[in-house]
């Protein structure tokens, strides 16, 4: 198990858009893919999410702070650190948020299930929306 996991963190902490085709040596064919934004199954899907994430950021890298591996499954605690094409542009960005991953006896995923609150992680960065984002927060504490 813990050379699936392994292999899996080396792959995703060097991604790169050239490896978008050897997704099938990480996810099985009809891996499952959810995250607060999309709901997917099968590679070619989950290559579009990552296409699109390297055509929507500048520099987006994961770096893996976490994992706990056993029993056919493990879990990532990751930062996902980038740059805004549109919004921001420019300032570094960093999203905290952790992945439930289930994998196959070959090691590949089968289900990926990503983690991470996008109010507080990225909605309350955004101009405009994020005054309203805090203000909400602040509001349902006290």
């Amino acid at each position: 198990m813990t050379d699936a996991t392994d292999r899996i963190v080396r792959f995703f902490e060097a991604l790169e858009p050239a490896d978008l085709p050897r997704l099938s040596e990480i996810y099985s064919d009809e891996a499952v893919f959810k995250d607060p934004f999309n709901e997917v199954r099968g590679v070619p899907a989950i290559q579009r999410i990552f296409a699109h994430m390297f055509e929507s950021l500048d520099e987006p890298r994961f770096r893996i702070t976490a994992r706990i591996a056993g029993n056919g499954e493990c879990f990532l605690a990751w930062e996902f650190t980038f740059r805004m094409r549109r919004l921001r542009r420019g300032v570094p960005q960093c999203i905290r948020g952790g992945s439930h991953l289930q994998l196959a006896p070959d090691g590949r995923i089968t289900l990926h299930r990503d983690y991470w609150d996008a109010a507080e992680e990225l909605y309350e960065k955004l101009p405009g929306l994020g005054m309203l984002m805090r203000w909400l927060r602040r509001s349902a504490a006290t």
